[in-house]
């Protein structure tokens, strides 16, 4: 295969993945009641804990005055709070309360749910096969991803 088939494959799987990956998470957003922008920035800060607003931004790509209106409406609905940095009391840190937890919880089993909906018709043998694929891609993307940081 040459260099170009190779680029050209991984380029396809990416667009059949992010094709795939828009199917699933709209899904569930819908019917949690928040836009997929909000749960994946809720998803980040639950994987990240507390952070500025700067460094949110930074990770979602988006500006931060539109984050900050965002966080506006999920605070006022209780799902993240603000606190002040004590290691540096000029930032403002914010983090997911219980009840935001319990929303990306939620929105993460409805993921699952809908992944498992997706995947119902796969045999037995197509399932291991694309679950060992799945283990490698992960290990060399991780990689990847470590030396182009």
């Amino acid at each position: 295969m040459s260099k170009k088939e190779y680029i050209n494959l991984i380029a396809e799987n990416g667009m059949i993945m992010e094709r795939m990956l828009a199917r699933i998470n709209q899904l569930p957003s819908q019917s949690i009641g928040y836009s997929r922008q909000q749960l994946g920035i809720l998803v980040g800060l639950m994987a990240s804990g507390k952070s500025k607003l700067k460094e949110i931004a930074h990770r979602n790509g988006m500006p931060t005055p539109n984050l900050c209106i965002m966080f506006r409406k999920l605070e006022s609905d209780g799902l993240v709070m603000r606190m002040i940095d004590d290691d540096d009391r000029r930032n403002t840190l914010y983090s997911l309360t219980p009840r935001g937890k319990k929303i990306v919880n939620q929105f993460r089993d409805a993921v699952m749910d809908t992944i498992e909906f997706f995947c119902r018709n796969l045999t037995v043998a197509d399932e291991k096969k694309l679950t060992e694929y799945l283990f490698g891609i992960n290990k060399i993307l991780k990689r990847v991803e470590e030396q182009n940081a």
